[in-house]
């Protein structure tokens, strides 16, 4: 089973602000959506934890971790989406909807294009469900991140903006895939 969690709450979530591979740290409500994590997951058999290495990501990862001694791996490919010139930006700044659009696949300045980013988080998952084959695995990541897992899992990339079709965790919310769905 693969379990996917977005980290909690951070200052930059409560304003709006896309927020990349800038490493904005949890606030107190994202600590007490973390202990709720680790709380509802504390009866759920977990092998392995996979984590962005970004601290709002470790800090969650370490919080449901707690009392557990579950190996914690960091893992560059499922840090966040690099927003590039639009880091820091409010959504309403940009055409943040067609940002998140597979099918239009904008280039951007420094922004990662998205199919590269779906590309990036694809093989990461073709990696661990083949590695953890059988295992649980708990991934801490990112709200952009849980868009292309969702789809990896549905083997389905809806039109239009992938964040109004809803595929994106809140804090700390937790999703379930069985590791034995593969691509073909």
């Amino acid at each position: 089973m693969i379990l996917l969690t977005r980290h909690g709450q951070t200052d930059w979530n409560v304003q709006k602000k896309v927020m990349g591979r800038c490493d904005e740290p949890l606030n107190k409500k994202g600590k007490e959506q973390a202990l709720e994590t680790r709380d509802s997951l504390k009866e759920t058999n977990i092998d392995l934890i996979i984590c962005s290495p970004l601290q709002r990501a470790k800090q969650t990862a370490e919080i449901i971790n707690e009392g557990r001694n579950i190996p914690i791996i960091y893992d560059d490919r499922i840090i966040e989406r690099d927003f590039g010139e639009f880091e820091g930006k409010e959504q309403k700044d940009f055409d943040f909807h067609g940002y998140w659009n597979y099918y239009r696949n904008d280039k951007y300045q420094q922004a990662e294009n998205i199919q590269d980013f779906f590309e990036r988080i694809y093989g990461f998952l073709d990696d661990i469900t083949d590695k953890y084959k059988g295992k649980n695995v708990l991934i801490v990541a990112h709200g952009g991140v849980s868009i292309p897992v969702s789809c990896y899992f549905s083997k389905n990339i809806p039109e239009g903006s992938l964040v109004e079709a809803g595929l994106v965790l809140g804090n700390c919310q937790v999703a379930s895939y069985a590791n034995d769905l593969k691509l073909i």
